[in-house]
């Protein structure tokens, strides 16, 4: 079970992991928006310049949606985290604690490290 100091850790640390999903996300919005209006696209119609613009647009569409995920897990664990804070910190399959260094470096875990390799690996 977390203390009071590690907790108050942790959803900072969340916050800090969900504002900069936000940002990146944002940034995609930004690239969107332009329609794929690139410095290259303004100066020639090539076929292969159209190709890699498409294919840029492509890799930001991708990168918005593990960032999306990323997001959903977060906000994820903040809800766990408001919801229920004494039982935040356990794994969802065995009921161990997590422990705190886990949390603080996959603040949106939900797995203790023993877990998450099983399922993995698919042993069940």
């Amino acid at each position: 079970m977390l203390n009071k100091e590690q907790l108050e850790h942790i959803e900072k640390r969340l916050m800090e992991e969900r504002g900069r999903a936000l940002r990146s996300l944002g940034l995609f919005d930004e690239m969107s928006k332009s329609g794929g209006d690139s410095a290259l696209s303004s100066y020639t119609d090539h076929m292969a310049d159209q190709g890699t613009e498409a294919m840029e647009r492509e890799k930001a569409a991708l990168f918005a949606t593990k960032e999306g995920r990323y997001l959903y897990r977060i906000e994820g664990a903040l809800r766990r985290l408001y919801d229920d804070p004494d039982t935040f910190g356990t794994c969802h399959t065995c009921g161990d604690t997590l422990g705190f260094e886990r949390l603080d470096a996959l603040p949106h875990a939900r797995y203790c490290v023993t877990c998450k390799i099983r399922e993995e690996q698919g042993d069940d």
